[in-house]
């Protein structure tokens, strides 16, 4: 079997690892990886990265000429994208853009001038309800119309689809596993000693963006009212809001229990995860975002709730978004922007450390058997094979 994945989300090496496991589950099977020359991430990274081919037996990373070298849905690709299909001639090319991505309308046009048979197929993220307008549309619909397979990164992504008209095969799962290798449960003294936190204190943790729709502000109201007050609150990560923390924070005379850590590099935060009593994900869904297309913003799927889970850290999630899917019946769940429940079910974990012990042992299974790399490259392999037997 010959599989193209086109993506920006593989210039970084670490994002390439449910393929790198996938071409490997078989003699048989060959991924190629295609990704844009030169990349401007956005956000913290505000230089272009010029990425880097990579060729591992079945398995390899080819950097093509792009145009557009920022916007996701723009990304198209030089003709050297023409000699690349003509030479492997894959037999599932996956487009990993969106469903208005120019790059996935580019390779649906070549499979069919160049007669390579192909099964296309794109992801998505994109979990809110839009309407497309002229020309979008017309994009859409010749995407949707040329599509064999959906690999959505949420249910309310392949619902929303469905909605557009989209009849045929879906497949949920998020796009980036987690690294069992590096994710796993660990002891970290030296840390917690660094920190100054002691063996008697609850450590609530939180990995994110410093932002109003991730709940922190609801978060910081929860822990306050806590009637056990040997805890300690971790925020791992940064953005927009660090002030309003502190001056909050200073506001309910919690201040010398909150711990905030930024910049941490992604191979250390297994480390700070590993400290934790319990990782809330508090996500509320926002309107506070607008676009041509649609209004607002939840939670596509919360990534960090996998890591927890892999370290074996019990979690606790709001219901924005894809979390309660995420965690199943291995965590808790509490309505966005409720604090009261949010305290209830930290209270819970506090004085009954027997479920908190069960609760972080079930989201260890449910992350080996559903989310690691290894994991999610079988699912979709089957996925591959159920397309090309049709």
């Amino acid at each position: 079997m010959k599989i193209l994945v086109v993506s920006h989300t593989y210039i970084v090496p670490l994002n390439c690892e449910k393929f790198r496991i996938l071409a490997n589950l078989d003699p048989e099977i060959e991924v190629t990886i295609v990704v844009p020359k030169k990349w401007q991430p956005g956000g913290v990274q505000n230089k272009i990265i010029e990425t880097k081919p990579r060729n591992e037996a079945n398995f390899r990373i080819v950097p093509i000429s792009n145009f557009s070298q920022n916007n996701q849905g723009l990304l198209t690709f030089g003709l050297d994208i023409i000699s690349l299909l003509t030479q492997f001639k894959p037999q599932i090319i996956q487009v990993e853009q969106g469903v208005k991505s120019l790059a996935y309308a580019q390779l649906i046009t070549l499979n069919n001038l160049l007669k390579l048979k192909a099964k296309n197929l794109f992801f998505t993220w994109w979990n809110l309800p839009y309407e497309s307008k002229f020309p979008i549309s017309l994009l859409e619909s010749y995407n949707l119309n040329y599509t064999d397979g959906l690999v959505a990164g949420n249910q309310d992504g392949a619902d929303i689809l469905k909605d557009h008209g989209y009849t045929k095969a879906v497949e949920v799962m998020p796009q980036l596993g987690v690294d069992e290798t590096l994710f796993s449960p660990s002891s970290q003294p030296e840390l917690a000693q660094q920190l100054e936190i002691k063996t008697e204190d609850f450590v609530i943790g939180f990995v994110g963006r410093f932002v109003e729709e991730k709940g922190i502000l609801t978060l910081l109201k929860a822990v306050s009212r806590l009637s056990n007050s040997s805890w300690k609150l971790l925020l791992l990560g940064r953005g927009e809001l660090k002030e309003t923390i502190l001056s909050e924070s200073q506001k309910m005379g919690i201040e010398h229990q909150i711990l905030i850590i930024e910049s941490v590099p992604h191979d250390e935060v297994p480390r700070y995860i590993n400290l934790m009593n319990v990782l809330v994900l508090p996500s509320e869904t926002s309107n506070k975002f607008k676009t041509l297309t649609a209004v607002g913003w939840k939670e596509q799927f919360g990534h960090v709730l996998i890591e927890a889970m892999a370290c074996k850290v019990p979690v606790i999630g709001s219901n924005s978004g894809e979390i309660p899917h995420v965690i199943g019946a291995s965590g808790l769940i509490f309505s966005e922007g409720d604090s009261f429940g949010l305290q209830q079910c930290l209270e819970q974990l506090i004085e009954n450390p027997q479920l908190a012990q069960e609760l972080a042992e079930k989201g260890y299974q449910r992350v080996q058997k559903k989310y690691t790399n290894q994991a999610l490259a079988k699912q979709l392999l089957k996925f591959y094979q159920q397309l090309l037997e049709k």
